[in-house]
């Protein structure tokens, strides 16, 4: 039913070898996703190959910035703003030994993404309504996560805010981002430090076949987030610590 050539190579450039399971995973959400799409925005991008590149193997480059043996343990991940569920199920899938959070600010994205964690069967996957600024202020959230992953959210200054209260000291937040960054992280360079991260790398590179370019930001959370962030009221976007 489905040509999963150019899905399986760019699998194969990253260093994955899929069972047939998790194939099928993708394929189930897949279908669920369009479906979905026709009652509900949920992604512009809905041919199948384009959903495999610019979806799937853009959220599995993670590959890149943390090592595909750091991703096969138990590490706690919070995707935020995940939107339709990316990068968050599909890291979940490849990397079954995840104890993934998928957190979102709209109710309806949350309970089709709960729709497709039953589907396909997925443990460990909790769906949170709910906005990055009060979770952060929240003992069940905050510093609670090894790893906190954002795509196509808000710019980085805005975004550390949103990520780091979540993220446990020695852990690490990675934003997806485009290739030319360069502005946004010196933009960020005040926010990082304040709320107690370092930024550890920003890694470089083109999706497996495409021409998209990526940067993936590393912040490694080094101390404590001071107790007054996340701020609320929507400060983090309308006045982010520049």
């Amino acid at each position: 039913m489905y040509n999963d050539d150019v899905l399986m190579s760019g699998l194969t450039e990253l260093g994955l070898n899929p069972t047939a399971e998790q194939i099928a995973q993708l394929h189930t959400y897949y279908e669920m996703m369009v479906a979905t799409n026709e009652v509900m925005n949920l992604t512009a991008i809905t041919e199948y190959e384009e959903v495999c590149v610019k979806h799937w193997l853009d959220s599995l480059c993670l590959v890149k910035a943390i090592s595909v043996d750091k991703l096969n343990t138990p590490l706690r991940l919070i995707d935020v703003g995940t939107g339709a569920g990316f990068p968050g199920i599909p890291l979940k899938i490849l990397f079954p030994s995840l104890k993934v959070t998928l957190m979102d600010a709209l109710g309806k994205r949350i309970r089709f993404l709960e729709e497709v964690v039953a589907a396909l069967g997925l443990s460990n996957v909790t769906c949170v309504h709910g906005r990055a600024e009060e979770l952060g202020r929240n003992t069940q959230y905050r510093e609670q996560f090894d790893l906190c992953t954002s795509r196509a959210v808000t710019r980085m200054a805005s975004l550390t805010e949103f990520c780091l209260p979540l993220t446990a000291v020695g852990g690490a937040m990675v934003a997806y981002k485009s290739q030319d960054c360069e502005e946004e992280l010196t933009e960020a360079a005040k926010a990082i430090r304040t709320l107690g991260g370092n930024l550890e790398d920003t890694v470089k590179f083109t999706v497996p076949n495409s021409d998209f370019g990526r940067s993936l930001i590393v912040v490694r959370k080094e101390k404590a987030t001071p107790a007054k962030y996340p701020r609320g009221g929507g400060k983090p976007m309308k006045s982010p610590i520049l």
